[in-house]
């Protein structure tokens, strides 16, 4: 029997040579590298600037804080999706409106969105789920729609004049829609590099914005430096130099900036990045394969117009229920194979439930959920690996 985990990381000598060499550099804290990553993650994307953070939750929240997100706003994200999509909405005082899924699908429902937006409405988090970019042009339409009723709060928000469009893409760097990569689709967005996801830093996040002819992106990208340190005037390499030791404190703000150490595994995973997507790919077409016969649907990771980042492989159990599929995970497990949900929608855990969400208000949600799994999908992954996954999969569906 094999031991097949669900996510490891995909870390080898490029990422351990990287990191050495920044433990040897004596500078290990926000410096040179994690301005080199920034740096490369907009070449990436494409984008204008980006901000390195901890995580993406810190991200999205300061994200919402630049842009002046506070009680009394309303900012819509899906009811399926992990808890920081709208944690970082609670964060700021604001109240997280949900919206429930379009029928048959994870995404949201494009037709529902603008009737869910009024004049408290500042913010629409679309959530990139399992690394499938969302339809951003429904989505500007559907803001669009309703600038009309839109009341900005602040310079920034003055300057866009309807709900900004903050991209969740935690699963979804190296995605594309329309040719256009993940970073270039939304006003602001934001990643994971959490120790599962496709790329790594172990722990980490970032926010990439698009270039806009009315702000300046390097007045914004030094709020987002005030917010994620403290309001500090100077960083830490800043301060190094001659005679530069003197700082101010701008506002008492927040403590969430990424390491050297950190970015340079993300400096290593980048250089391998395309690689290790074509990896998924395979994968992805292999499993697709090896069920196309089976009483289940997939998740479409490649279409006419876009291509995933194969983040997570999503099955669901063709009109089967919640104890069926946990009893399959149950079985998987005990033949060596490590699976998961993605995911239990927001309305049905207890904190957004004593906000008073419930589950029967998004029915389109918890149908995606009942009979949903996601199957081990990783980039060392070997065909080996893939090929027990498979057998051990189907035999379970057929006991």
């Amino acid at each position: 029997m094999m031991n097949i985990p669900f996510s490891p990381p995909d870390i080898g000598e490029e990422e351990i040579n990287e990191v050495v060499d920044t433990l040897k550099s004596g500078w290990i804290t926000t410096g040179p590298k994690t301005k080199r990553f920034e740096n490369q993650l907009t070449a990436y994307c494409m984008s204008d600037r980006t901000v390195c953070t901890d995580s993406c939750t810190s991200a999205l929240e300061m994200t919402l804080r630049l842009l002046g997100i506070r009680k009394g706003d309303e900012v819509i994200v899906p009811a399926y999706t992990y808890t920081a999509t709208a944690s970082a909405v609670c964060h700021v005082g604001a109240t997280p409106v949900m919206i429930d899924c379009a029928p048959h699908t994870i995404q949201i429902d494009y037709e529902r969105l603008p009737y869910l937006i009024n004049s408290r409405t500042k913010a629409v988090i679309p959530v990139d789920v399992g690394g499938v970019p969302c339809d951003y042009d429904k989505i500007y339409d559907a803001v669009m729609s309703r600038k009309n009723v839109f009341i900005p709060f602040g310079p920034l928000q003055e300057i866009f004049g309807r709900a900004v469009i903050i991209a969740d893409a935690a699963h979804s760097l190296g995605a594309k829609r329309n040719l256009k990569k993940t970073g270039v689709l939304a006003d602001f967005t934001a990643f994971s590099f959490h120790a599962v996801k496709n790329l790594t830093t172990g722990e980490g996040g970032a926010v990439t914005w698009i270039k806009h002819p009315d702000i300046d992106s390097d007045e914004l990208y030094r709020q987002f430096m005030l917010l994620t340190l403290h309001g500090q005037t100077k960083d830490a390499l800043s301060k190094v130099q001659l005679g530069s030791w003197e700082y101010d404190i701008a506002g008492p703000f927040y403590k969430c900036n990424m390491t050297d150490i950190m970015a340079s595994i993300g400096i290593a995973q980048l250089r391998r990045f395309p690689a290790m997507l074509r990896r998924r790919r395979k994968l992805i077409e292999y499993y697709n394969r090896e069920l196309s016969d089976q009483s289940v649907s997939v998740l479409q990771h490649y279409g006419d117009t876009f291509t995933s980042s194969g983040h997570l492989y999503l099955v669901k159990l063709m009109w089967q229920e919640e104890d069926y599929r946990n009893e399959i995970i149950r079985r998987l497990a005990e033949n060596g194979v490590a699976a998961n949900v993605h995911y239990k929608p927001l309305p049905m855990m207890t904190a957004y439930k004593r906000m008073g969400y419930d589950i029967q208000d998004f029915p389109n949600a918890y149908d995606m959920y009942k009979n949903e799994i996601s199957l081990p999908l990783y980039s060392k992954m070997t065909d080996d690996e893939a090929q027990y996954v498979m057998e051990t999969f189907k035999q379970v569906l057929e006991d």
